[in-house]
C-alpha cells in the first residue's frame, strides 16, 4: 500500500511552535511599575467579562517562565511566539519608560536561551495603555505617534535577543470588535467611519514597526505582520467555485493586507465605504507599504463559498448541527489551512507565511488521574497539520506552524472558561499538566511528520 502523502515529513527548515500572549498569561498586573491595560479596566466593568474574571494572576507566567520554558523544553517545543506587554514597557503609553518592564524581558529571553527555545516577538497583542484610550486610543494618531516610540524603545532594548519580529496581532480584533462591535476592550461602539480609521491608524503601527526593525533590529532581524484575515473555502474544488471563493476573499481582506501590498486603498473598498473612508494624510502609505519578510496569519475556520449567478461569489450559511468548538464562533473547518494560506501567496505575493495561531478553546477539560485526554484537540490538529502539509505539497510558501496556545489562560471576554491549550493551567493551584495534545504535538514535532 502507498503512504498517503501526508505521511512525509515536513519540510526539514520548517518551523514548529506554540504560542500564548503577555496579558493572557503573564498576571502581575500591577506589578513592577506596569501600567493599566484597557483589558484590566475592562475586566471590571459589570458583564464585559466571563464572571468577572481579571488578568490579575492568570497563568502568574510573571512569576514562573522559567519553569514554563523548561517544561516547553521538555517538550520538544524550540519556537515561541510571544508578545511584549506595552503598558509594562511604557505604563502611560507614552511619558515614562519602566526600566523594570525591560528587565523583566531581558531575564525571560535569557531563560528562553537557556532552554534552547527561540523567541518570535509580537509588539502589540491587543494590551492598549489605558492612558491612551482616555486620549483617544486607536481612533487618534497620539497612539501611532506613542507606538512609534514604544517600538523603536524594544527594538532598540532587545536588538541582541531577538531576531523574529510580528508588529500587530489580530487588527480587526482591536479595531472592528472593540470600537464597532464594542465585544471586546474598550467596548466602544463608533460609526463606520471612525472604525476604519482605527483600521487605518493601526496600518501606520504596523509601519512603525517594520521601520524600528530596519532601523535597529540589528543584522538578521526579520519583520511581518500577524493577520487575522477573513478566509473562504470554495464549496467544490472546481474552477468556478474557486474564482468565486477567491473574488471573496479579495474583497474581504481589501482594507488590511489588499491595502499594505497596494500602496493605497483599493477603489473597489473606496467605493464601498464612501464617505466612511479613513482619513489618509501624505506620507502613511510610504509607512504602511514598507516591505516585510513574512506574513503571519490566524487561522481558526472558514466561509464556504460558491459561485453563484454570473459566476459571482455566494456564501453558504452553516446548518444548526454543524461541528464546531465550544468557542461559539469556531466552526471546525480544516481546509481553512490551505486555502488561507493558499490565497494569500496567491493574491499578494508572499514568499514566506507562517501560520501563527491555530487551536480550538472548550470549555470542561478535568484533569483525571493525571492526565488530560483531549482527543477532541488532537483530532483538530491532526486535520489542519493535514491541511498545512497539504499546502506545502501544492508549493505554498507556508514556513511554520504555531499553535496556540500553549497554555490555557484568560480568554479575553471569555475570562477563564474557555481553554485553548495544550498544557492545562489550574486555576486555583496553578499547577501545569500537559494534555494528550501536548504529547500528541511533541512527537509531530520530534519526528516532523503527521503522525
Amino acid at each position: 500500500m502507498t503512504a498517503l502523502t501526508y505521511a512525509s515529513p515536513f519540510p526539514a527548515d520548517f518551523v514548529f511552535g506554540v504560542a500564548a500572549a503577555s496579558a493572557q498569561i503573564e498576571g502581575a498586573a500591577f506589578e513592577d511599575g506596569k501600567g493599566e491595560s484597557i483589558w484590566d479596566r475592562f475586566a471590571r466593568q459589570p458583564g464585559k467579562v466571563h464572571d468577572g474574571d481579571t488578568l490579575d494572576v492568570a497563568c502568574d507566567h510573571y512569576h514562573r517562565f522559567d519553569e514554563d520554558f523548561a517544561l516547553m523544553a521538555s517538550l520538544g517545543y524550540k519556537n515561541y511566539r510571544l508578545s511584549i506587554s506595552w503598558p509594562r514597557i511604557y505604563p502611560n503609553g507614552d511619558g515614562e519608560l519602566n526600566q523594570a518592564g525591560l528587565d523583566f524581558y531581558h531575564r525571560l529571553f535569557a531563560s528562553m536561551k537557556k532552554h534552547g527555545i527561540t523567541p518570535w516577538v509580537t509588539m502589540f497583542h491587543w494590551d492598549l495603555p489605558q492612558s491612551l484610550e482616555d486620549r483617544g486610543g486607536w481612533t487618534s494618531r497620539v497612539t501611532v505617534d506613542a507606538f512609534a516610540r514604544y517600538a523603536d524603545t524594544i527594538v532598540k532594548a532587545f536588538a541582541g535577543e531577538v531576531t523574529h519580529w510580528i508588529t500587530m496581532n489580530e487588527i480587526r480584533c482591536f479595531t472592528l470588535l472593540a470600537y464597532g462591535y464594542g465585544t471586546k476592550a474598550p467596548g466602544r461602539q463608533e460609526s463606520a467611519q471612525v472604525v476604519n480609521q482605527t483600521f487605518h491608524h493601526a496600518l501606520l503601527c504596523h509601519g512603525h514597526g517594520v521601520r524600528a526593525v530596519r532601523e535597529f533590529g540589528g543584522a538578521g532581524a526579520v519583520v511581518g505582520l500577524t493577520d487575522n484575515l477573513d478566509v473562504c473555502i470554495p464549496v467544490t474544488e472546481t474552477p468556478e467555485d474557486i474564482a468565486a471563493a477567491k473574488a471573496w476573499f479579495l474583497e474581504k481582506n481589501a482594507h488590511v493586507l489588499g491595502a499594505m501590498h497596494a500602496g493605497r486603498y483599493p477603489d473597489d473598498y473606496l467605493a464601498r465605504v464612501g464617505a466612511d473612508a479613513p482619513e489618509v494624510l501624505p506620507g502613511d502609505f510610504d509607512l504602511i507599504s514598507l516591505p516585510t519578510d513574512h506574513l503571519g496569519l490566524n487561522i481558526y475556520t472558514g466561509t464556504y463559498v460558491r459561485a453563484g449567478k454570473a459566476g459571482a461569489w455566494e456564501p453558504v450559511a452553516l446548518p444548526a448541527n454543524y461541528p464546531k468548538a465550544d468557542s461559539p464562533w469556531l466552526h471546525i473547518a480544516p481546509q481553512c489551512i490551505y486555502w488561507a494560506t493558499r490565497f494569500a501567496a496567491e493574491c499578494y505575493g508572499h514568499q514566506a507565511l507562517y501560520i501563527t495561531e491555530n487551536g480550538c478553546g472548550y470549555n470542561d477539560e478535568p484533569v483525571v488521574n493525571g492526565e488530560v485526554l483531549d482527543l477532541h484537540r488532537r483530532d483538530f490538529l491532526r486535520n489542519h497539520l493535514r491541511e498545512a502539509h497539504r499546502a506545502i505539497s501544492d508549493g505554498v510558501p507556508l514556513k511554520g506552524y504555531f499553535l496556540w496556545s500553549f497554555i490555557d489562560n484568560y480568554e479575553w471576554e471569555d475570562g477563564y472558561q474557555r481553554r485553548f491549550g495544550i498544557v492545562h493551567c489550574d486555576y486555583a493551584t496553578l499547577a501545569r499538566t500537559p494534555k494528550l495534545s501536548a504529547h500528541y504535538y511533541a512527537a509531530v514535532v520530534r519526528e516532523r511528520r503527521i503522525l
